[in-house]
């Protein structure tokens, strides 16, 4: 049978990455840590916690934020490799005051700008494109308007998802200052925590038995720009 893609490959090339200068850290990251960073650390599998949004309670660490043209590719290292098969959303959510260091990100203000979903066959098998990859790396999208904008990366592991709470998020969230946008119009909003009820077939599935014959992302749809 034709093979399904669902959801795009990630870039696995060390160009696309963007690394910040010593001492500028992500939005839950750990000191000393300085990449736009996904550590390693505890997952978050209540889906209505405050730590789904970007998970600042460990820490407490202070964030910088960083120029990314629109158009250009923002590279978000994982602490080693994402190790747990599933899929990856990124999210973005613009500061409504122009700074993103302020911006705590509440309600109805994230839109998806990429995912990696599954390839799957009609039920023979199923594969992530993410797993065991070094990161997520995306296009900003080139019409997104100008500005501070907080991105937001999760990696949905799915290996203990046959229950209502088994699966893992591991996620992050640095903060950007979008340059050269256009005057696109991100869409649809959704709230984090808000977004997931933790019922969709994305969330609560069973990806060893039987095997899924499809697989689509949870959350809306990707705004591409």
């Amino acid at each position: 049978m034709t093979r399904q893609r669902r959801g795009k490959n990630i870039d696995r090339s060390v160009e696309s990455k963007v690394v910040l200068p010593s001492g500028q850290l992500v939005r839950g990251s750990r000191p000393g840590q300085c990449s736009l960073y996904l550590p390693d650390r505890a997952p978050v599998t209540d889906v209505k916690s405050a730590d789904f949004r970007c998970y600042t309670s460990q820490t407490g660490a202070t964030a910088s934020t960083i120029n990314v043209a629109a158009g250009t590719t923002l590279g978000i290292q994982s602490d080693g490799t994402i190790y747990h098969p599933g899929p990856a959303n990124v999210y973005m959510a613009r500061a409504p005051n122009g700074n993103a260091a302020a911006f705590a990100g509440d309600g109805a203000v994230w839109f998806k700008v990429y995912e990696v979903g599954a390839v799957t066959d009609g039920g023979n098998s199923i594969s992530w494109p993410a797993y065991n990859a070094p990161g997520v790396s995306f296009t900003v999208p080139k019409n997104l308007p100008s500005g501070q904008y907080l991105v937001r990366v999760e990696s949905i592991a799915l290996h203990s998802a046959s229950t209502f709470g088994g699966a893992q998020f591991y996620l992050s969230c640095g903060q950007i200052n979008v340059t050269g946008g256009g005057s696109g119009t991100p869409a649809p909003l959704v709230a984090i925590p808000g977004v997931y009820t933790g019922n969709e077939p994305g969330i609560l599935i069973n990806i060893y038995y039987p095997i899924p014959k499809n697989y689509t992302n949870p959350g809306p749809p990707v705004w591409r720009g």
